[in-house]
């Protein structure tokens, strides 16, 4: 059980960058490669996501901050090309610096092909796969132990049922294995998370039903973590301490110094979008409130977090509506099959665990709104990306 009074721990991480203009994508795929950030496909709110288009490739500059779109191929036969289609709930690895994105659907169908994308030369390939192909699948989690891409969970679109198996994708001789493992694994689940530490594969949250595999609207939000030892194959759930989160769905995780964090997400049973952050610690299995300096995002879920160096950099996702808007932007947003309610991000956030002196010099500059025009350039150079939007995505106008 978790105790009543949170263990909120005191640290120097800082909120420091927001900057608007970025894609504006929910649901989307993102992974780092060096010092760049790749972010792929994804939906906005009222876009066609029935027909058959090419994935968008967006590419952040971690060093200043800018966006950029890479040039949308053309093409008619989605079948016959090695691009694939726009989708969303699909997952994103790196692995020897390529990126392979695997499941994920549009509006009519879900996908189990793999494609390979090349940062060095910005192409797309569908590697030749054999073995146990997983069934076709969104909101399943993915990530790269031992050279082996582990998949889990997700809700598998021919059987129209949520999963609890576990595939692996050895990533040097392309073929699938279906994981007999041991012991009680994690229940039924989509829309939850995995990351590796060390050679285990950590769950955490999703969505589940009461129901089992099948999907009866009676929705489940499990907070309990669970591993999979892989090179035993066999389910443990350690017993934890602390602040055990809400269970929780579509929020991020990621791991920095060997720990485990987790960072918004949304449970449905209370209607609640979150923006806290927890810490869990695999060698005391404690949870831990993390205390944070600077303005957080926004309430968020279906967002991306990636960390690069000591910064965790934290895009899109969706929040619900917190403006003023006119009747008649309500309604136009009815007709076009908007939710009025919810709106999607463009922005982009950074979390520094490590801020240094001259980066918590820059803060107070920028929160000050001082005059820098006398500071050397280097120093103007970086004040200017830091509060500089993208151009990428227009703002909303919402209010009447």
């Amino acid at each position: 059980m978790a105790s009543s009074i949170p263990h909120i721990q005191a640290c120097r991480m800082y909120w420091t960058v927001h900057l608007e203009g970025g894609p504006r994508r929910v649901n989307h795929a993102a992974v780092v490669v060096l010092d760049k950030i790749y972010s792929f496909g994804g939906y906005c709110t009222g876009e066609n996501y029935q027909r058959k288009r090419p994935m968008d490739v967006h590419i952040l500059n971690t060093g200043n901050y800018r966006w950029h779109a890479l040039p949308t191929p053309e093409y008619n036969d989605v079948t016959k090309t090695t691009v694939p289609y726009q989708r969303y709930g699909h997952t994103a690895v790196e692995h020897e610096q390529k990126i392979y994105i695997w499941g994920g659907r549009n509006d009519e169908a879900a996908c189990n092909r793999l494609f390979c994308f090349n940062p060095d030369t910005l192409t797309w390939s569908s590697p030749k796969v054999s073995g146990m192909i997983p069934a076709a699948r969104d909101g399943h989690s993915a990530c790269v132990i031992n050279n082996q891409m582990f998949v889990f969970g997700g809700f598998e679109e021919q059987m129209d049922r949520f999963s609890q198996d576990v595939y692996a994708l050895d990533l040097r001789t392309m073929v699938w294995r279906y994981i007999i493992t041991q012991g009680d694994p994690p229940s039924y689940r989509d829309f939850h998370s995995a990351n590796a530490i060390d050679d285990r594969m950590y769950i955490f949250g999703g969505r589940g039903d009461v129901y089992g595999p099948y999907h009866s609207q009676e929705e489940l939000y499990s907070n309990s973590i669970m591993y999979l030892d892989t090179a035993t194959g066999v389910w443990h759930q350690p017993r934890t301490t602390g602040d055990i989160p809400l269970g929780r769905r579509s929020h991020s995780a990621f791991v920095y110094k060997n720990s485990l964090y987790v960072f918004g997400g949304y449970n449905g049973l209370c209607d609640e979008h979150f923006n806290d952050l927890y810490q869990f610690s695999p060698v005391t299995n404690t949870w831990t409130l993390m205390q944070t300096l600077g303005k957080p995002p926004s309430r968020r879920r279906r967002q991306s977090c990636l960390v690069v160096g000591d910064r965790v950099f934290l895009f899109g996702g969706t929040s619900p509506y917190q403006g003023q808007m006119s009747y008649q932007v309500i309604e136009d947003l009815y007709n076009e099959g908007i939710d009025s309610k919810l709106m999607d991000h463009n922005d982009m956030h950074i979390l520094d665990f490590a801020p240094s002196l001259r980066t918590l010099c820059a803060m107070i500059v920028i929160n000050n709104q001082l005059d820098y025009s006398s500071l050397p350039e280097e120093l103007r150079w970086e004040l200017r990306v830091m509060v500089t939007p993208n151009s990428i995505s227009r703002p909303l106008n919402n209010t009447g």
